[in-house]
């Protein structure tokens, strides 16, 4: 019992502060500043150094938080002083949260593994161990669901409670952009639960590494392309980036929900944003592109073709293919985290009716349109 707590605490670690925090964190210098800086055609940060070496920027990074944490705490005159505190808190533990269900790598298999004709992996001899995400639970797409949307909370709360108008108008563009767009993510992922049949998120990875014909990916964004754009664009207007950063827009209300904030209390908002990024594209990552699934890499060797090829020996193998599945869930998060940052900064910000029509008058019914072909097709096959 106290070896299955240890590890627990271990997997919190290593996912929450070993790279969720981590990429969150250097977000702020290689997607806001560095990548920025390239697709501009400028430099980036270049002036602060650790004893005359730039490091990439990387002293910015540090002087940021440095300064976050010596400069002076301010609370409004007339703000309610309790739920201006406990607004960031709202708007950062969800982002954390919902990482409790993601999976980095299949169920780890005590036995031997083996792949059936279907392409699916079953544990010979032993048990299977949840080691590589913080908690399994049948229905993990609705718990990560259901934690993503408590963060409107957070904005709705810290809007009001500044004492703003500023404030309370980011507040309320917060809540009416997160409810628009969180219908249409719902019912753009409602054909990808009629194909894969479950709300599991590591079933529903380990689904995906079916092989239509012998050599395609049953990748969700192979069977459910137009899914995939409108839960990827609906996803990020969920995390208030550009160019749906509307309830922070600066150009008309300063800084929206965030302008009466400063020190650390500003820092956990936007360290909130940049990890809620991550998580929208982790998800994306599971649902879409396969999570930890490799083409043709399986826990007992390479098939393609219906031949089977064993390097290295079965054990030594296994333990590879678990690498390389992590580094292809890696690999395929940070890929996405880019893509939105690409779109940041290539893309204007809307207006907020535009925001409205896209989601109302656009994604909700291709969302609808796409579920009903998919529930028409899957009847008739």
């Amino acid at each position: 019992m106290m070896v299955e707590v240890l590890i627990s605490i271990a997997k919190i670690f290593v996912i929450v502060l070993g790279f969720v925090m981590a990429v969150a964190g250097l977000l702020t210098l290689l997607g806001d500043r560095k990548q920025s800086s390239k697709i501009q055609n400028r430099v980036g940060p270049n002036q602060a150094k650790i004893l005359g070496i730039g490091i990439l920027g990387i002293p910015h990074f540090l002087a940021d938080g440095l300064k976050l944490v010596l400069k002076e705490n301010i609370t409004p005159a007339g703000a309610n002083r309790f739920l201006h505190t406990l607004a960031p808190t709202l708007v950062l533990a969800p982002a954390l949260i919902g990482w409790a269900v993601i999976p980095f790598m299949d169920h780890f298999c005590t036995g031997s593994i083996q792949t059936t004709t279907e392409y699916t992996e079953i544990c010979v001899g032993g048990d299977w161990k949840n080691y590589f995400s913080i908690m399994h639970l049948n229905a993990g797409l609705l718990f990560a669901f259901a934690i993503a949307a408590i963060s409107v909370y957070g904005a709705a709360i810290a809007g009001w409670a500044s004492n703003s108008k500023y404030s309370l108008l980011g507040g309320l563009r917060s809540s009416a952009q997160m409810i628009s767009y969180e219908v249409s993510m719902g019912l753009s992922l409602a054909g990808v639960l009629l194909i894969y049949g479950t709300l599991d998120l590591n079933e529903m990875a380990r689904m995906q590494g079916y092989l239509l014909w012998d050599w395609l990916p049953m990748w969700g964004v192979v069977v459910q392309p137009l899914a995939f754009f409108l839960f990827f664009l609906a996803g990020m207007a969920e995390t208030k980036r550009a160019p749906f950063d509307l309830p922070e827009g600066e150009s008309e209300i300063v800084a929206g929900y965030l302008t009466e904030y400063s020190t650390m209390k500003f820092a956990m908002m936007q360290l909130a944003e940049y990890a809620a990024t991550v998580f929208i594209a982790a998800l994306i990552a599971v649902i879409f592109l396969g999570g930890w699934q490799v083409p043709f890499i399986y826990g007992d060797g390479i098939r393609i073709f219906d031949n089977h090829w064993v390097p290295f020996g079965e054990q030594a193998w296994y333990w590879i293919s678990i690498f390389l599945r992590i580094g292809a869930m890696v690999f395929k998060i940070l890929l996405l985290v880019w893509l939105q940052f690409m779109m940041r900064w290539t893309l204007p910000r809307f207006r907020y009716d535009q925001v409205m029509t896209l989601g109302w008058k656009i994604l909700l019914p291709l969302s609808i349109a796409n579920l009903f072909v998919t529930a028409l097709i899957v009847t008739l096959l």
